[in-house]
């Protein structure tokens, strides 16, 4: 089957969500706030929703935002124990999150209930200062960095430089932050795992100001994580 075929795109989560409880898209609209004109572009892929209108959905609705991005063609909702649950991770079908700090790749949206949240990370800021106040959430986090270096601020440790191949396992309770060291941009991989069964969302909520969007990625290009060529690390590393 064509891969493209099976991605699901953030109008047809929301089409398909609709059908199953019957709604028109007035009735959505009613319940969102959103507008039938807006909800209508956005199921026909014509156009995405920033994150705050997403939680505006997922609040007018009554639905997780893990809910919204399940895929119930590929989801079944039976009992979260059994076990053999496979998904293959692409980019191209990762929820995206933009900060002034991150960029954010969420893996494997289609899978409700999750143990662990795999994340691809891209990270700008390059100081704690530019970073801001330290994170915390539930759970704990494993980071490998994939690309580029980093440095690794904690509330409870002296920070520790991780380049690539290296990788640190830390408790998320603990207030934390990872910035880039002396690179323009650094790639980790991220894996979050919590007994919390709203931890996507806690994650979510921890990502800024208002600047940030999420969407399933329709036909749009893809972004691709290409590594840099050797000359310009080699510069990276010079700064």
């Amino acid at each position: 089957m064509d891969m493209k075929a099976r991605r699901p795109t953030l109008g047809r989560l929301l089409r398909d969500l609709r059908a199953r409880n019957g709604w028109t898209l007035k009735e959505m609209s009613e319940r969102t706030k959103i507008p039938v004109s807006t909800l209508s572009k956005v199921e026909h892929d014509r156009l995405t929703l920033t994150y705050d209108k997403l939680l505006q959905v997922s609040e007018g609705l009554k639905t997780p935002l893990a809910e919204l991005f399940a895929d119930p063609a590929v989801s079944s909702s039976a009992d979260p124990a059994v076990t053999a649950r496979r998904s293959l991770g692409f980019l191209a079908d990762a929820v995206r999150v933009n900060t002034k700090n991150y960029d954010y790749y969420y893996m494997c949206p289609e899978l409700r209930q999750k143990r662990m949240i795999p994340v691809i990370a891209r990270i700008r800021a390059k100081s704690l200062a530019e970073f801001g106040d330290l994170v915390e959430h539930s759970g704990e986090e494993y980071i490998y960095v994939l690309e580029g270096a980093i440095a690794v601020h904690t509330a409870f440790y002296d920070p520790v430089i991780l380049k690539s191949g290296e990788s640190i396992y830390v408790d998320s309770n603990m207030g934390h932050a990872y910035v880039a060291e002396r690179c323009e941009e650094a790639t980790v991989l991220a894996v979050c795992s919590s007994a919390e069964e709203s931890l996507m969302e806690s994650l979510m909520s921890l990502h800024g100001d208002g600047t940030r969007t999420a969407h399933t990625k329709s036909s749009q290009p893809t972004a691709r994580l290409t590594p840099r060529p050797a000359a310009r690390r080699a510069k990276a590393r010079k700064r």
